[in-house]
């Protein structure tokens, strides 16, 4: 989806393909028919953005045949869809019963890290739309905290590889004339929890192609006011590469039992589910949402938020709610000012399937329907904003 910014300006609106895991690119050609086309055909539009997450099994099928990448650039057509920014965080495993830690590997010491963001680079330079010049991605936020802490040599080693990131991704746009971004997105547990976090090694790398990927999930369990931290990126000359549109859950009383019974409900095996209160000492938390519940390490009297993606449309019933008020804060700063901050906006909820029981969709129509009123609220945030929705 499209939208005219008062100053000209357009700005992509998609939804992230990592809730329809799959890892080969026939696993992705399916996503396309079963749930992507499904999801224009609900929102009435002719087109479609949608922010494709390829696994490293589809990424080097795409990168080793040329053919099958121009055939999912022809399908892409077909169906109406278009791809202007990837999900490059997760590498491989995202469908997995359990993903937890997993996720985070291989982290940014890591040369696999390096090879896969930059064939994905590749690819979204050719998937772009012919009347596109600029792509993004998002990705790792360097690392899990740990060992990355207590290893001397790993701060060096990611400025490294960043560095030769930015190198090919300025030779990419001379040779296709398509200029791609990447976005460290900063999550609760990693070595850029917050924005702020992300200032210091993104100046060492010293880059205007790398940047962040403000997810408005991650800032909310984080505690960050959003005028705060996109203050603090624009002072120091840092891009937002995309915004990923997501609403964490929000406990306001995590002391009263039948609160803490409400959590219960959506503390499961598959992701991880980062819990912070933020109290007079400072930021505290968990890295899970059932270690938060199962003991003293959080206080309770202060609101806890949870990493835990709830769908923008149906925040979960009383006692509970969703960090809802935080995105359409970032949102407000990012495109409803003079100039737009990012150009690149993608839902990102991709906990569908991990809600409690009674919340999930249980066919391929009822979350189609869910994705499109996701989409539905995304886009009547903007043109409040005084966007204009685009054919």
């Amino acid at each position: 989806m499209r939208f005219r910014h008062p100053d000209g300006t357009t700005v992509h609106l998609a939804y992230c393909t990592n809730v329809h895991p799959a890892e080969t690119l026939d696993g992705v050609r399916a996503q396309l028919r079963d749930h992507c086309e499904p999801v224009r055909r609900r929102l009435g539009r002719d087109r479609l953005g949608i922010g494709l997450w390829l696994a490293k099994e589809a990424a080097r099928t795409l990168v080793n045949d040329p053919s099958a990448l121009r055939a999912l650039r022809a399908e892409l057509d077909h169906r109406g869809l278009e791809v202007v920014t990837l999900n490059g965080f997760p590498y491989e495993g995202f469908g997995a019963e359990e993903v937890k830690y997993r996720v985070y590997q291989p982290d940014w010491t890591h040369p696999d890290r390096l090879a896969h963001t930059t064939d994905l680079a590749r690819l979204l330079a050719a998937l772009l739309p012919e009347d596109v010049t600029h792509g993004s991605v998002s990705t790792l936020p360097i690392a899990w905290r740990t060992p990355y802490a207590t290893d001397p040599d790993a701060a060096v080693t990611a400025c490294k590889a960043l560095t030769a990131l930015a190198q090919r991704l300025d030779a990419l746009a001379e040779l296709t004339g398509k200029s791609v971004t990447i976005g460290l997105e900063p999550e609760p547990g990693c070595t850029v929890e917050t924005t702020a976090d992300a200032i210091a090694p993104l100046t060492a790398v010293g880059h205007d192609r790398i940047g962040v990927c403000v997810d408005t999930c991650h800032l909310a369990t984080s505690f960050e006011d959003p005028d705060t931290a996109l203050d603090a990126l624009h002072t120091a000359g840092i891009p937002v590469a995309k915004a990923q549109l997501s609403a964490a859950l929000h406990a306001e009383h995590p002391h009263l039992p039948e609160v803490r019974e409400a959590l219960a409900a959506f503390a499961e095996p598959r992701f991880l589910h980062q819990t912070r209160t933020l109290t007079a000492a400072g930021l505290r938390g968990t890295d899970d949402l059932d270690e938060a519940l199962a003991g003293v390490s959080l206080p309770d009297s202060t609101p806890w938020r949870s990493h835990f993606h709830v769908p923008l449309h149906a925040p979960p019933a009383p006692p509970l709610t969703s960090t809802l008020p935080v995105l359409e804060s970032v949102l407000t700063r990012l495109v409803g000012g003079p100039v737009p901050l990012t150009r690149h906006l993608e839902v990102e909820t991709y906990t569908w399937q991990a809600l409690p029981a009674e919340l999930r969709p249980r066919t391929r129509a009822q979350l189609a329907d869910g994705i499109a009123a996701e989409l539905t609220l995304a886009r009547d945030l903007l043109t409040d904003l005084g966007l204009k929705e685009l054919p």
